[in-house]
């Protein structure tokens, strides 16, 4: 995004991810809690008179934990009219060879008890998520995109990835290891070895949106 805007203002509610951000003399990070309130959070990310004043909003892989009658009146606010945009979009699964993919469907099976239902909206596509948006061609309620985001990914990438999913954590919090050795070493053996970095697909969807003014 900061290769085709002047000023990109980055939020996130936690302050530990924002200190691994790269830095970018056109981005500007900003840490958002959710204890603020809509007229401080919209100070925060533009001073001044800032109803109208962002041309684009996106959200990556986390829309589904947002509160969204209250996140999609922040956007409806601080979004230009006519013309600003706001563009969700995440991922449910990566396509990696068929071997490999067998072996982690088989894993992500044990995973399915620990996820918070919220994570409904992303093992549907966002096909569910409601999206109170004008379509531009990029996805609309009901029926976002799909897409295929390109990678390059060893299995210790991918294996970091995994370890961090919220379900993970959440059986690891009630005693259950998802990932002991032996399960490891599956994928491993699958991917083809610790270090071999694959050309992986992300499977992706996105739905974008403009502000709807009323005439």
């Amino acid at each position: 995004v900061a290769e085709h805007y002047k000023q990109v203002i980055a939020t996130d509610t936690s302050e530990p991810q924002l200190k691994h951000a790269t830095p970018h003399p056109r981005i500007r990070y900003l840490h958002t809690p959710p204890s603020l309130s809509d007229d401080d959070l919209a100070n925060l990310i533009a001073p001044g008179n800032n109803d109208s004043s962002l041309d684009l909003i996106t959200v990556a892989q986390a829309v589904h934990w947002f509160d969204l009658p209250r996140f999609y009146s922040l956007a409806n606010r601080l979004l230009r009219k006519p013309g600003g945009i706001l563009a969700v979009w995440g991922y449910n699964d990566i396509a990696v060879t068929p071997a490999f993919d067998a072996a982690a469907k088989k894993f992500h099976d044990t995973t399915l008890p620990y996820w918070n239902s919220k994570i409904d909206l992303i093992f549907d596509g966002y096909k569910s998520l409601p999206f109170p948006f004008e379509n531009v061609g990029l996805g609309s309620e009901g029926n976002p995109v799909a897409l295929d985001i390109p990678k390059e990914l060893s299995f210790e990438g991918y294996l970091k990835m995994v370890r961090s999913w919220s379900a993970v954590v959440t059986a690891k919090e009630r005693g259950v290891d998802l990932l002991p050795e032996d399960t490891v070493r599956k994928l491993e053996a699958a991917w083809g070895g610790a270090r071999l970095v694959r050309s992986v697909a992300y499977k992706g969807f996105m739905l974008a949106g403009k502000v709807k003014v009323c005439s």
